[in-house]
């Protein structure tokens, strides 16, 4: 019971994330195309960017990498302990 909860957590917070990647991804789309308008002559959607940074992207970028590097470092503490537990 107690391990179903943790892969139901696990799935939840994996799926989390996954969307987090694709808003990232999206925003850098969102942002070139801006970009290009913007060279064009067109600066509305760039101006409509520049008010979306803070308040969302700017989030969003930081839990995409604050989870990268957190799960590096899980990765490499769960790694290390298994070498350990052959070493004895």
């Amino acid at each position: 019971m107690i391990k179903d909860k943790k892969l139901n957590i696990k799935n939840f917070v994996d799926n989390i994330l996954l969307i987090n990647l694709f808003l990232v991804i999206l925003s850098a789309i969102f942002f070139l195309f801006s970009l290009v308008l913007e060279i064009n002559g067109n600066s509305f959607l760039l101006n409509f960017f520049r008010k979306l940074w803070e308040p969302f992207i700017l989030p969003i970028i930081t839990i995409l990498i604050t989870s990268s590097i957190l799960n590096g470092i899980i990765s490499w503490l769960i790694q290390k302990a298994r070498l350990e537990d052959k070493d004895i």
